[in-house]
């Protein structure tokens, strides 16, 4: 824990170190002309658009499946690409250069070779060192790859990416965090999952516990107008306007080849009969021509690409542009609530806005329950630091808290949520009042309230709520801590309100009065960087 602290502290204090020293002023290439493309809309004359149309039981309702298994949400990205007949819209914050990331961007490249326009769009931060593989899918007919809000130079490493824009700092820092796959208009996948080993239960390491939701019905029109309003936004470039290169599109071509065949990217092994909630998986109702699904009312938001440029929502008034913020939209439905809300948030830093909204709803005696990563589970140690100023005055309000422990998950195999390795929290998410179900991308911190753009599904099902309350309670008990006041501590005196860990496990209560599962270094580093860590760029 220690060793990976330090790693990511020190990783930035170079960058900002070394962007000072040798700050380069690279800019973007002017936006060439493009005519806009947009998303196609259903139609019985593709293979999932017959299906979906015929599974429809009324044409004002959504079709809906969580997908809280990682093998179940990338083989349902799987299907959806190799079945695609016309059209693909890709959009996602992070594509990794791993074996999942590689063989859904070899599996992209086999559906334009099929005829299939394929429109992938990613953010550019973590795109570093994938040039050539992303230009070498580029180079095949069908396939247009845009990146958004890209940086100009520096394109080997993220250290060099920054030190070349330390004076458009305020614009690489925005992302778009948006993750979206819609296939032939008619079938979605949206959620909490970038691609990547860890995302899917693909590592030996530490996994991702995530939740993503297949989608088809009335709400896929909506979320393709969504994907294009950022596919046609002037803050994204071609990546051939972008990455340059000597090498013939043949060359390139044969090189992704490579990198993406049986040697180096194995296919993922097929996933299990059942899940979690009992389903199998989605590719058994595409083959019976028949969906499954859960049919309800449902609603879909994203931020305006504009953020990139500074325009964001806020409690205090939103700007009419930003009605379709996703963390404006989140907490009118949390003031809405009558009776309970739950909170899923990996990366959780309330603020002084958040903990007023928090305090506005238990002013009305409406439980709130939130549930985020411990110390040792996160995989941003220096959230954690923000995060703690704010534990305190959450229990004070009532709010219950709960910490997932990678110590009780590595433990608790049978979850089935992460395999047999630490389990890390990364699902977003929230539940009001056992009936509207919040999925998407965003997180309850400020990056992704003032700086990422992000998408949310807003579902009017209280069988999805109490779905979700179950795989909540399942982790609760059996992988996290609950936070409670130590005995006479008093809750309203900010200097005594020593907090404890509680578990149970077989039977046996157990109590901590230190972060689970670190140590004292680890602490003690939390302690030096609390103060130096600025609340504003988690």
């Amino acid at each position: 824990m220690t060793s990976r602290l330090l790693s990511r502290c020190g990783h930035w204090v170079v960058v900002i170190a070394a962007a000072l020293l040798f700050a380069g002023c690279a800019t973007l290439p002017d936006e060439a002309p493009r005519p806009p493309t947009k998303a196609i809309a259903v139609s019985a004359d593709t293979a999932l658009g017959k299906i979906a149309l015929g599974s429809q039981p009324d044409p004002d309702l959504s079709g809906f499946r969580l997908m809280p298994g990682g093998d179940f949400a990338f083989d349902t990205r799987l299907q959806l690409a190799r079945r695609a007949q016309r059209t693909l819209d890709v959009q996602y914050y992070q594509i990794e250069n791993d074996e999942t990331g590689r063989y859904l961007l070899r599996t992209l490249r086999d559906a334009a070779q099929r005829g299939v326009r394929v429109r992938l769009l990613m953010d550019d931060l973590y795109t570093s060192g994938e040039d050539e593989l992303l230009l070498g899918l580029a180079a095949t007919p069908n396939v247009e790859l845009r990146l958004f809000n890209p940086f100009p130079a520096g394109r080997g490493s993220l250290l060099k990416r920054f030190t070349a824009s330390l004076f458009d700092f305020s614009r690489v820092n925005r992302r778009m965090h948006n993750k979206l796959f819609i296939a032939d208009g008619a079938m979605a996948v949206a959620g909490g999952r970038n691609i990547g080993n860890q995302y899917f239960r693909r590592t030996t390491g530490p996994n991702f516990i995530d939740l993503d939701t297949f989608v088809t019905g009335a709400l896929i029109p909506r979320l393709g107008v969504l994907f294009d309003q950022y596919w046609n936004s002037p803050h994204v470039r071609p990546i051939g306007a972008v990455v340059h290169t000597d090498l013939p599109r043949e060359e390139l071509q044969r090189r992704f080849d490579a990198a993406t065949g049986p040697d180096t990217t194995p296919p993922p092994p097929r996933p299990a009969p059942n899940d979690l909630l009992g389903y199998s998986p989605v590719a058994d109702d595409l083959d019976a021509g028949k969906l499954g699904l859960i049919w309800t009312t449902a609603e879909a938001y994203a931020d305006s690409p504009d953020r990139v440029i500074g325009k964001t929502a806020s409690y205090g008034g939103v700007p009419l542009l930003d009605v379709d913020s996703v963390r404006y939209n989140v907490v009118e439905q949390m003031r809405r609530a009558r009776s309970e809300v739950t909170l899923v948030s990996p990366y959780l830093i309330p603020g002084a806005s958040g903990l007023e909204v928090m305090r506005e709803i238990r002013g009305r005696n409406v439980k709130i329950s939130v549930v985020t990563n411990s110390l040792a589970a996160t995989d941003e140690p220096l959230v954690h630091t923000a995060y703690r100023r704010y534990r305190a005055d959450m229990l004070a309000l009532g709010a219950e808290l709960h910490e997932l422990s990678s110590a009780r998950t590595r433990r608790s195999v049978r979850l089935g949520l992460f395999g047999t390795s630490v389990g890390r929290l990364h699902a977003k998410s929230a539940v009001i009042d056992q009936r509207i179900l919040f999925v998407g991308s965003m997180n309850f911190d400020p990056r992704s309230e003032i700086h990422n753009t992000e998408i949310g599904l807003f579902i009017r099902s209280p069988e999805m709520a109490q779905q979700t309350l179950k795989l909540l309670d399942v982790l609760k008990q059996q992988g996290a801590y609950r936070l409670r006041f130590a005995e006479g501590a008093d809750a309203g005196a900010t200097g005594s309100r020593r907090i404890e860990w509680v578990s149970e496990e077989g039977g046996k209560t157990t109590v901590l009065h230190e972060e689970p599962d670190s140590g004292f270094w680890d602490r003690t580093m939390l302690e030096l960087l609390a103060p130096l860590t600025p609340e504003s760029l988690l």
